[in-house]
């Protein structure tokens, strides 16, 4: 298991040298996820990532986006709960449509293609794919994993590429919050160790969804809330905490046998990237609605999961927890809003109904 753990280790370092040296975003995140994942597949070697190493990542940018959190982003987070409401119900009606449309082309059932396409997390989505009647689990996760690579892969690259000039405003804002706070000690580094990590094993124990960054983040958020000022994170840490998760996700992805899989992949493609640039659409309705960059606005009604999209808005300076709210609302809505109403149109699953 050791010598299976380094060859994994080491190949998601080369990875993501290669992504650093090429200049492309989120290097040490999507240059480990694209080497692992090419790398089981090309020699079909049984690699081996601690899931403890992925949930440290976790815990890691969850206190990066907690810890962006002040009493002004609040009011503002506030004052957009419509805006909220109107990027994440437009974002999941243009999914739904994407899902049905899979459906009438591939000839999947309608409730794969629905789940297959709704913007949730890919955990979640599998998860809830086995509650549901009439759904195929391995087109959902196919699907969902589609989704996340066009999504990780694309808005970062039209983000760094494509907003840098807007980027670096957010980033003189976000600086500012930072040194506004009140209680400034050496202690600090302390007691948010402490904090977030307690924040972490409360997560898990009340089940929340992704519990070691949702646990972390609201543990950080409340510190900084209550004025006690985050310690600057090391940039070895921001490396580390990419090579966690995108390792994890590298191995995460595997290809399904799936009878159908050349007719649903470019569908299914599409339909992702289409979504991309609908939320590009909407983000863009939201700079005119509120004073808000376009680069936050697009990231936070980006598809994309919130870990990736919180921290693409790390690295190019944009309103953090603005964008963190908008994908932390999209997220809860969806667990608990969507996941009622598919429930209560396909039915539940029954004994027999599972999938395999």
């Amino acid at each position: 298991m050791l010598l299976r753990f380094l060859e994994t280790l080491l190949i998601s370092l080369a990875g993501g040298l290669i992504f650093r040296l090429s200049h492309l975003p989120l290097p040490w995140l999507l240059g480990s996820l694209t080497s692992v994942m090419v790398w089981s597949l090309a020699v079909k070697r049984d690699l081996f990532w601690p899931v403890e190493l992925r949930n440290s990542g976790l815990i890691i940018l969850g206190f990066m986006l907690g810890a962006s959190f002040s009493a002004g982003t609040v009011q503002q987070i506030i004052r957009q709960l419509p805006a909220m409401v109107f990027a994440t119900s437009s974002t999941i009606i243009f999914s739904l449509a994407v899902g049905y449309i899979v459906c009438r082309r591939t000839g999947v059932s309608l409730s794969s293609g629905i789940i297959g396409s709704v913007p949730g997390g890919l955990t979640q989505m599998v998860v809830l794919s086995e509650e549901i009647a009439d759904t195929d689990l391995t087109v959902v996760t196919f699907m969902q994993t589609i989704r996340l690579l066009s999504t990780v892969f694309i808005v970062p690259f039209i983000v760094i590429h494509g907003m840098a000039a807007s980027g670096g405003q957010a980033a003189a804002a976000g600086t500012s919050v930072i040194n506004s706070s009140i209680f400034q000690t050496p202690w600090n580094a302390l007691l948010y160790t402490v904090i977030v990590l307690i924040a972490a094993w409360a997560a898990v124990k009340i089940s929340l969804p992704t519990p070691f960054l949702l646990g972390p983040l609201i543990g950080a958020a409340a510190l900084a809330l209550a004025g006690f000022q985050a310690p600057s994170t090391p940039s070895i840490l921001v490396v580390i905490s990419q090579l966690c998760i995108g390792a994890y996700l590298g191995l995460s992805i595997q290809p399904a046998s799936l009878e159908n899989w050349k007719k649903l992949l470019p569908y299914t493609l599409m339909g992702s990237i289409a979504v991309v640039f609908f939320s590009l659409g909407v983000g863009f309705m939201l700079t005119r609605m509120h004073s808000m960059g376009l680069t936050s606005a697009f990231l936070g009604t980006s598809p994309g999961g919130m870990g990736e999209m919180g921290l693409t808005a790390v690295l190019v300076g944009a309103n953090v927890s603005l964008v963190t709210a908008y994908q932390m609302f999209r997220l809860l809505f969806i667990l608990f809003v969507m996941t009622l109403a598919l429930k209560r149109f396909f039915g539940s699953a029954g004994a027999q109904g599972k999938s395999p």
